[in-house]
Parts: structure tokens; sequence; C-alpha cells
């Protein structure tokens, strides 16, 4: 069963951001396996939520500017849906190094909250399916849920369809 702590900080920026906001959340951690075939899958099972609850967070590039995606698990990201919500032409999925680099994180444990640089950030509309969601907390088995609205208020996100079954 996976620890639930509320309203505490765990020590990422992640946890920090959302305890500096006043922001309500659920903390979830378990034990990451390191051999699990997608981080993603990996959480929504060790927490016991469907798939469609557990949002990844992806860093591409839209237009040559790293941009962040964030749509359910269960999904892949709509490269093309993501250029057009944030007002670009092309995109491409960033190198890894860059996106560790820009966010402050490690692949596999990308936040959508708490990046070290500020990135455009578009999340993907069937959250608003839910009352909440969970996103990485910045570090692999770590999940923060929350409502999918205070998401997409601290991370000044667009909601747009970006995601593709």
């Amino acid at each position: 069963m996976p620890k639930k702590t509320k309203k505490t900080s765990a020590g990422t920026p992640a946890t920090t951001a959302l305890t500096a906001a006043g922001t309500e959340f659920t903390l979830h951690s378990y034990e990451h396996d390191p051999a699990a075939p997608s981080y993603g899958e990996e959480a929504a099972q060790a927490l016991g939520v469907e798939p469609g609850r557990v949002f990844k967070t992806l860093v591409a590039s839209v237009d040559d500017r790293l941009t962040v995606a964030i749509v359910p698990v269960s999904t892949t990201l709509d490269l093309k849906a993501l250029a057009a919500a944030v007002g670009g032409k092309r995109a491409t999925m960033a190198d890894p190094a860059a996106a560790e680099r820009t966010t402050g994180y490690v692949r596999g444990g990308i936040s959508p909250l708490g990046q070290r640089k500020r990135l455009p950030t578009a999340l993907d509309e069937s959250a608003t399916d839910y009352e909440t969601i969970c996103v990485s907390a910045g570090r692999r088995g770590l999940e923060v849920e929350l409502a999918p609205g205070d998401l997409a208020s601290l991370t000044e996100a667009v909601l747009a369809p970006i995601a593709r079954v």
C-alpha cells in the first residue's frame, strides 16, 4: 500500500512549490523498480488507480523552444496537436539531456511543477474528467495528487487535446 502524506514537503522542488502556493495535494510514494518498462504505468499500478488518471510529463521542442506536455500514461503525445496548442508549427521530442538540464529533474521523474526554468506547458484536456490526477513529484517512486485546475493554474498550462490512444 503506498504511503500517503497530506500537505507536506518531500523535499523536491515540486512539493516545495505546492506548499509555498498553499495548494492542497496528497503525496504518494511507492517502491520504484528500475527495471519497470514504463514509469507511468508502474506508478498507476502501485497507486491502484486507472492509468488515465496518472499523467506523465514530457518535454518536447516546439519550433526550437522547449515545451512541457502533460498527458495520461495510457496515451502518447500527439506532437502536431502540441505544436498547435502552444501556437507553434512543428514539434519533436526534446533531447533527454536538455530536458533534464532545463527542468532540473531526471528522466522518469520530471515533474511539471517546480522546474528550474518555467516552460510553456500544455495539459491534455482529459485531466478535467477527474477530480484529482497524479503527476510526478520530482522523483521516481513519488507522485503528487492534485486537482487538474490547480495544476493548470500553477504551471500556466493551456488545456488542449494533445494525447492520442
